[in-house]
């Protein structure tokens, strides 16, 4: 059933939304010479990779530099990168990861190889569900660069303290997966981003 509401929602997210949508491309592309969109390689449902969609909004080859953001203002990021990052518009291409069934509109945030890696057999639960672009952790940890700025070891204290707590949010929906908290959560994460 939510399948449905993922494949509806996210067709229409995309008609409705593509005037945005090529605004902040030619944004991105007068700012930083490079392409609009960054693919990265995230683990899915089953353990499956598979290439997410993000807007650009850090300088071109800037993973090279470490996978995790820092803080607000990590000199990676491009000065439109930014904004499109503080209100999360670099979602926005995800809708199609969304329509194409890559991933759901709600579900636990795709991680990279390295991180899934390090998962527990309880944690590799995470992978029986479509990864998503919300759910409680990534409400509840809007503020995950801070955190990590104010970290002496922004890697350790992602593994160490951060990750296993979000996991522990995303077990909420894994253990309940109905179309009421599907809803619940699409509802809280409209509420956050209108706050």
């Amino acid at each position: 059933m939510t399948r449905i509401f993922d494949i509806v929602i996210s067709f229409f997210g995309l008609v409705v939304l593509s005037p945005v949508l090529i605004i902040v491309a030619l944004i991105i592309v007068i700012d930083d010479p490079g392409p609009v969109f960054y693919r990265q390689l995230r683990v899915g449902r089953y353990g499956r990779d598979f290439r997410i969609f993000k807007f650009r909004s850090m300088r071109v080859n800037a993973d090279k530099a470490g996978l995790i953001t820092v803080g607000d203002r990590d000199p990676r990021v491009t000065r439109a990168g930014y904004y499109i990052r503080k209100y999360k518009i670099d979602e926005l291409p995800q809708l199609l990861n969304v329509l194409i069934g890559d991933m759901s509109l709600v579900g636990p945030r795709p991680e990279v190889r390295r991180y899934v890696d390090l998962y527990t057999d309880e944690q590799r639960r995470v992978l029986s569900v479509r990864p998503g672009i919300t759910d409680y952790a990534s409400i509840e940890y809007v503020d995950e660069n801070r955190l990590l700025a104010a970290s002496d070891d922004p890697d350790s204290t992602y593994i160490d303290e951060i990750m296993p707590a979000k996991i522990a949010l995303n077990m909420r929906y894994i253990n309940h997966p109905t179309l009421g908290e599907y809803l619940r959560i699409l509802f809280l994460t409209i509420k956050a981003i209108l706050r």
